[in-house]
């Protein structure tokens, strides 16, 4: 069984007149295993070089006790190397629970802190997923922002997310 998760985000380019529209479908299948957790995801948006990145959110078991949901956020390797550990979790407008099987959204306001601080250039989406007792993988969907033309780009996985849609509208 497969879910959907859709995350919806609005983003401001630097100038004022400059603003954009970008939707995320993440795709996560349900796997048929013994012991069965949902994943911890991480979206980010870095530059294309990867030089910089900013997070958007983060979905973990932020209610377990003692943080011991903490604990098991550096299995997001990526995000942990690049911006995860400076981050102090949970982080109000970034952290929240993970998701179970379903349709999920996230809207981010395009005037607010991360998007609305980005200047126009090449950029990647990077979505990473790590499972208890299940694997990991990473998708990078690359993107410029302000889109100049309405755009659809989609990228396939393989283990723990099925697909990565990204939608950008001027």
């Amino acid at each position: 069984m497969r879910f959907l998760i859709t995350a919806a985000l609005t983003a401001l380019a630097a100038g004022p007149a400059a603003a954009g529209e970008a939707s995320i479908s993440i795709e996560i299948p349900r796997l048929a295993v013994s012991e069965y957790h949902k994943p911890y995801v991480a979206f980010w948006v870095e530059t294309a070089d990867g030089s910089k990145a900013t997070t958007l959110a983060v979905w973990y078991d932020a209610k377990q006790r003692d943080n011991e949901g903490n604990k098991y956020l550096k299995d997001i390797r990526q995000w942990w190397r690049r911006v995860g550990r400076e981050l102090t979790l949970p982080a109000d407008g970034l952290s929240s629970p993970t998701r179970g099987p379903g349709t999920h959204q996230i809207v981010f306001d395009a005037s607010a802190k991360p998007l609305g601080e980005l200047p126009p250039g090449s950029y990647q989406l990077v979505v990473e997923a790590a499972r208890e007792v299940g694997g990991r993988e990473l998708l990078r969907v690359p993107f410029q922002w302000p889109p100049q033309a309405p755009l659809s780009a989609d990228v396939k996985g393989s283990d723990e997310i099925t697909a990565v849609t990204l939608k950008l509208t001027p």
